[in-house]
């Protein structure tokens, strides 16, 4: 009788392996760690067949450790990191390059190319996305014209095969028989028509991708394959695939429109549903499938802080104020308040709602009496700020008030960033219960595929708080907050567009 499902959990530094039963805890684990190659500045590869050999081993020893035969799996279930973009020789097996991994910048000549011919209004409205090279699309095209000569024409005759990771792990899980990808990872190749859910012809022309070489579009929940049975010593149904932000909606049992979760990691990725209906933003969310189950898309918008537990790592590595991550809680618990100090941690760029490429981090507010303790309490509070301007801008464009943020991530350990959260945002903050977030997820579309599970309101029932955070700081100290914070914020933007070339952008 299954016992468990296997949850493999694809990531950009390491694989991962999850064993969850029935009540949708984590019985075991493991864990493999694989290279990061950056060839030169800005770009960032990955060897596929280390991705595959690190996945595949993870998913052997948790098997082992705990003694676990494969007729006690009831299905995989597959969550990835999602614009990561592999192509590959379909007879060999073999990829024709390094994956072009979904930070790389390499594209960014192909996109201003798309830009100029006037495609931002027209890739928005077919694909949900901005043009960018974190997309897969573009990716695609780099790989085909740098990995050889032919590259074009074997692509055009069928002999090549593209996919996100997801696709690459099946391809090796299968033997090479299946060259599938779930609709939330077709999503974000900047490839895919939201509402018509299939490759949009127009945007593979636009990109000369030739239709030969792309996987089909499978559900999120569903029998997509089975494995070869020399792999695990018996075929096992590959049943559930998503991309991890996704994953981490459904693990967090976000299954109707309003619902949202929040992962904090060096970022913060914020996804709220929108149910049936895909939400086309005006100032610069994603639209994005959160899920495709019986032929049936439901969407999400999807906005992103771009620095959140890197500020956090900031403080121990660049300023030296905190020994680990840990100890900032402690610190900025030591004051009441951050004294009127106010830390816009851009050091990238601000993203939604500003988008302001230009923009540096900056400190405010600093008197001879700040101390080490107020930058760090303004340094948690810039995490909890910057998602409330992300949670009202998707509220406006949705029309839809989130109830309650759920989270998940390393940071949501942090009971002080967690209430600082819930103040700011006036409503309860719930951390579940599982840090796995990501993996349940996948664990919980594989299941739901075999009947491990019987609906979403089974998995509903057993999902777990792990502790709510209500608001409770009073409503003139919060509102001063965030007034400062937007004060703060206009000081930080435009701040490095006097170093940037004459004629770039602003």
């Amino acid at each position: 009788m299954p016992k468990y499902i296997l949850a493999l959990d694809q990531g950009t530094s390491s694989s991962r392996a999850i064993l969850f039963d029935h009540d949708g805890a984590p019985v075991a684990q493991a864990a493999l760690e694989f290279p990061q190659i950056y060839p030169q500045p800005g770009w960032v590869s990955h060897d596929p067949e280390a991705i595959w050999s690190s996945q595949l081993d993870a998913a052997r020893k948790v098997l082992a450790d705990t003694r676990t035969p494969p007729g006690e799996i009831a299905a995989i279930g597959i969550t990835n990191q999602r614009e990561t973009t592999v192509v590959w020789d379909r007879a060999t097996g073999r990829a024709i390059n390094n994956a072009v991994v979904w930070q790389c910048r390499r594209t960014a000549g192909i996109c201003e190319d798309l830009r100029a011919r006037g495609l931002d209004a027209e890739v928005r409205a077919r694909t949900g996305l901005l043009i960018d090279a974190y997309f897969s699309g573009t990716k695609v095209r780099w790989l085909l014209d740098n990995s050889g000569s032919g590259m074009q024409r074997r692509a055009e005759s069928g002999e090549l095969a593209f996919g996100t990771v997801d696709s690459w792990l099946i391809h090796k899980l299968t033997g090479g028989r299946a060259h599938v990808i779930d609709a939330t990872n077709a999503s974000r190749t900047m490839l895919y028509n939201l509402r018509d859910g299939r490759w949009d012809d127009h945007m593979l022309n636009e990109l000369n991708i030739p239709a030969a070489m792309m996987p089909s579009v499978v559900d999120s929940s569903g029998v997509a394959a089975e494995t070869d049975a020399s792999l695990f010593g018996r075929a096992l149904p590959i049943a559930g695939i998503a991309g991890d932000q996704q994953a981490a909606l459904y693990g967090q049992g976000c299954f109707e429109a309003g619902s949202a979760k929040n992962t904090y990691g060096t970022g913060c990725f914020i996804l709220q549903h929108t149910g049936d209906r895909p939400v086309f933003s005006r100032n610069g969310l994603l639209t994005t499938v959160a899920s495709r189950i019986g032929g049936k898309q439901r969407f999400a918008v999807e906005g992103s802080v771009f620095i959140a537990g890197a500020a956090v790592q900031w403080l121990r590595d660049g300023l030296g104020i905190i020994k680990s991550a840990a100890d900032s809680e402690a610190l900025a618990g030591s004051v009441a308040s951050s004294g009127g100090v106010y830390v816009v941690p851009a050091f990238a760029g601000l993203g939604a709602p500003h988008w302001d490429m230009y923009a540096r981090g900056t400190i405010v507010g600093i008197t001879r009496g700040t101390t080490a303790a107020h930058i760090t309490r303004a340094t948690l509070e810039s995490i909890a700020l910057q998602t409330l301007d992300v949670v009202e801008l998707m509220e406006r464009e949705t029309g839809v008030r989130m109830h309650e943020l759920r989270v998940d991530g390393g940071a949501v350990a942090n009971d002080l960033l967690m209430q600082i959260q819930a103040d700011v945002l006036q409503r309860p903050v719930v951390r579940s219960a599982t840090a796995e977030t990501t993996a349940l997820g996948a664990a919980y579309l594989a299941g739901l595929a075999v009947g491990f599970w019987r609906d979403e309101t089974e998995i509903a029932k057993i999902w777990r708080n792990g502790g709510t955070f209500e608001p409770r700081m009073p409503a003139q100290q919060r509102d001063a907050l965030v007034t400062g914070w937007r004060r703060a914020v206009e000081r930080a933007k435009g701040w490095a567009a006097g170093d940037a070339p004459a004629g770039a952008a602003s």
